[in-house]
């Protein structure tokens, strides 16, 4: 199951969210018992990051990941004001760096890490791939 906690109001539709989401898990070859994505504003990331992580910054996204790579159980939560400002800084849609944190957060769950440059690189190809898949679909059921 995918859950949707507090996602703001955008143009994209949650059922082709999650139907994306499942689609993923095919390529990837993993299912997806829990996914949970929780969208909160930078303060209560921030908290989260200095208890859990030991990390006084803020971030856009904090995984937890509770299973192995083959199946996915993770609660996700995703900083509202971080997107939006993410977005305007990368001349990206808001829709488009929701796709790219929704994403991001999944590849988390099936072991992508980004703390090296060379890993940072990987997962951004694989963030667009993703976000790709999203819009080949999308441009199909047009």
């Amino acid at each position: 199951m995918i859950y949707f906690n507090d996602i703001p109001k955008l143009s994209l539709i949650q059922s082709d969210l999650i139907s994306w989401l499942n689609r993923l898990a095919i390529e990837f070859n993993v299912s997806i018992d829990q996914l949970q994505y929780n969208f909160v504003d930078e303060n209560s990331l921030l908290k989260m990051n200095q208890e859990f992580l030991k990390h006084d910054t803020h971030t856009d996204i904090i995984t937890f990941s509770y299973r192995d790579a083959a199946a996915i159980e993770a609660e996700i939560y995703i900083s509202i004001d971080r997107m939006l400002e993410n977005a305007k800084l990368n001349h990206e849609t808001v829709e488009n760096e929701l796709l790219r944190l929704l994403s991001h957060g999944f590849l988390h769950c099936i072991g992508h890490n980004d703390h090296t440059e060379e890993e940072k690189s990987a997962m951004r190809t694989q963030e667009n791939r993703c976000i790709e898949m999203f819009h080949v679909k999308q441009m199909k059921n047009v």
